[in-house]
C-alpha cells in the first residue's frame, strides 16, 4: 500500500538513522498555522506513530521546515476573522499531540520563528536552531493579543526572567543568544544542521523503546498539556483574543 500525501509537507525517513523521520513543513511562504495545516501536521505525527514505528522499538520525530528562512512564522490570524474556533481546532489539538507524544521530538528551527511558532517550537523536546539565520519572537503583548495557556511553557521550559523576555517583552533572540538564553539545545551552520539535528533525534530515539518516555514527561511538562487539552475543540466560548495588530 503506498504512504498518504500530507497537505504541504513531507516525511522523510533517512536511510542511515533508523526510527528517525523527519516532518518538513512546506507551506509557502512561512509555515503559516491554520486549523487545515495544524491538523496535516498532527495527521503526519499519527501516521509516524502508528504505521513507521513499532511499539517496543526506538523512535523520534524531527519537524523541519523545508525553508533555510523560515521554519515557522506562528498563525494565520486573518483565518480568526472568520473562524473564531480556529485555535481550538488547530492551533491547541497540535501542541496537545506533540507534548503528549510518545516518542522523542526535535524542533529543527532552520529559521525565523514568531508568534505561536514559540510554543510549537518549545512543545518539542529539544531545539536545534540555524545559527546563521532566524530570529525567535513572540510578539502578543505588541499586538494586543492573547490566547488562554500561552504562557504555559515558557514558564514550564524557561528560567523566569527568559520566560519574561518572551512573553512580556516580546525580545528577539538571534541563535547564539537562544543558545544562551536555554532556549535551544545546539546551534548548528545551515549546512550542518540537519545531520545534527538527526543525529540527536538518533541518539535519543532508544528512550521510547520502553513505553514510558511520554509519561515521564508529562511529570515535567503535565500542567502545559492540561491547559492545551482543555481548550482543544472547544466551542462554547472564544479562547483567546482578537488581535488589535496584525504582522
Amino acid at each position: 500500500m503506498a504512504a498518504p500525501t500530507f497537505s504541504q509537507l513531507r516525511i522523510e525517513s533517512p536511510a542511515d538513522a533508523a526510527g528517525v523521520h523527519v516532518i518538513v513543513m512546506d507551506k509557502a511562504p512561512e509555515n503559516r498555522l491554520t486549523v487545515a495545516y495544524a491538523q496535516s501536521i498532527i495527521a503526519a505525527l499519527r501516521y509516524i506513530e502508528t504505521k513507521l514505528l513499532k511499539p517496543g522499538a526506538p523512535g523520534a520525530v524531527v519537524l523541519s521546515s523545508s525553508s533555510d528562512k523560515f521554519w515557522c512564522t506562528g498563525l494565520e490570524l486573518d483565518e480568526g476573522d472568520t473562524n473564531m474556533y480556529a485555535n481550538a481546532d488547530g492551533f491547541y489539538p497540535l501542541l496537545a499531540t506533540l507534548v503528549d507524544y510518545p516518542y522523542p521530538t526535535v524542533a529543527l528551527v532552520t529559521g525565523h520563528t514568531f508568534g505561536g511558532a514559540c510554543p510549537l517550537m518549545l512543545s518539542c523536546d529539544y531545539r536545534v536552531m540555524n545559527s546563521r539565520r532566524g530570529f525567535i519572537s513572540m510578539p502578543p503583548v505588541n499586538l494586543g493579543l492573547h490566547f488562554d495557556g500561552i504562557g504555559a511553557l515558557p514558564r514550564l521550559k524557561l528560567r523566569p526572567q527568559i520566560a519574561r523576555k518572551m512573553l512580556l517583552e516580546a525580545h528577539r533572540w538571534t541563535g547564539q543568544e537562544a543558545l544562551q538564553d536555554g532556549i535551544v539545545d545546539v546551534i548548528c551552520p545551515p549546512d550542518q544542521m540537519r545531520r545534527r539535528a538527526v543525529e540527536l533525534a538518533q541518539s535519543i530515539a532508544p528512550r521510547a523503546s520502553m513505553g514510558v518516555y511520554g509519561l515521564l514527561r508529562a511529570e515535567l511538562w503535565g500542567e502545559a498539556l492540561e491547559k492545551f487539552k482543555a481548550i482543544s475543540y472547544v466551542h462554547r466560548k472564544r479562547v483567546g483574543t482578537a488581535p488589535k495588530v496584525k504582522i
